[in-house]
């Protein structure tokens, strides 16, 4: 579970084509002081699992699914990269809860710079934007956000200087895709009204992206 406060901005070192899959080696030095085999690390929101770490860079396998169901698959040699670790219980819950299973993409379509913060519109698939309501939580790239406008197709965000200089957000532009994670509350709370009013909630709106642990959800 991540809480989508970025700790570090890391950059993807190698990318080996595996066929069904690829291997990345990312650069992050701050993430990989503590991590071991095994432990999860978030990169643009995904969560993936670490197979090994070295010289301040980690290495993970990232499943076909999770290419093509997230912007990871657009990203090579140099990119850089929102990385978190998971949050450790008893820890500060700085932004919401993450899972670190990727909804779906969303696109920029417009950035609106102002004097000390930007807005930044998002466009998204139809059958996300119903979770999405104005002063609710989303993850874009990872990065815990608050809703400012939700649209049939689109929300807009406004980015701080902070999320700006230290997260792939500041350097994003329209056209660039991002990745979505919903708040999980509001797909459970669907869930649970459709089942009471005696009809099946839809659930089909998790790509099952995210740890390379995970089976499909």
């Amino acid at each position: 579970m991540f809480t989508g406060i970025v700790e570090e901005l890391g950059e993807i070192t190698a990318v080996e084509n595996l066929g069904d899959s690829s291997r990345f080696r990312l650069r992050g030095p701050l993430v990989t002081e503590d991590a071991r085999h095994g432990d999860s690390i978030a990169v643009n929101g995904v969560c993936l699992t670490v197979v090994e770490t070295a010289d301040g860079e980690f290495t993970a396998d990232v499943m076909a699914e999770t290419l093509n169901r997230s912007s990871l698959g657009a990203l090579a040699v140099g990119s850089r990269v929102n990385l978190e670790r998971p949050m450790a219980l008893g820890g500060r819950l700085g932004g919401h809860l993450v899972q670190g299973h990727v909804d779906g993409t969303g696109t920029i379509v417009a950035r609106e710079p102002s004097e000390h913060w930007e807005v930044v519109r998002v466009a998204l698939p139809a059958e996300l934007s119903r979770y999405v309501v104005e002063k609710g939580s989303i993850t874009v790239d990872g990065v815990s956000l608050t809703v400012v406008e939700a649209g049939d197709d689109y929300f807009t965000i406004s980015l701080i200087p902070t999320t700006l200089a230290l997260t792939t957000l500041g350097v994003k532009q329209p056209g660039d895709p991002v990745n979505l994670e919903v708040d999980v509350l509001a797909k459970y709370v669907e869930r649970l009204l459709g089942t009471q009013h005696g009809n099946p909630a839809r659930t089909d709106t998790g790509t099952g992206t995210g740890t390379d642990k995970e089976t499909v959800k």
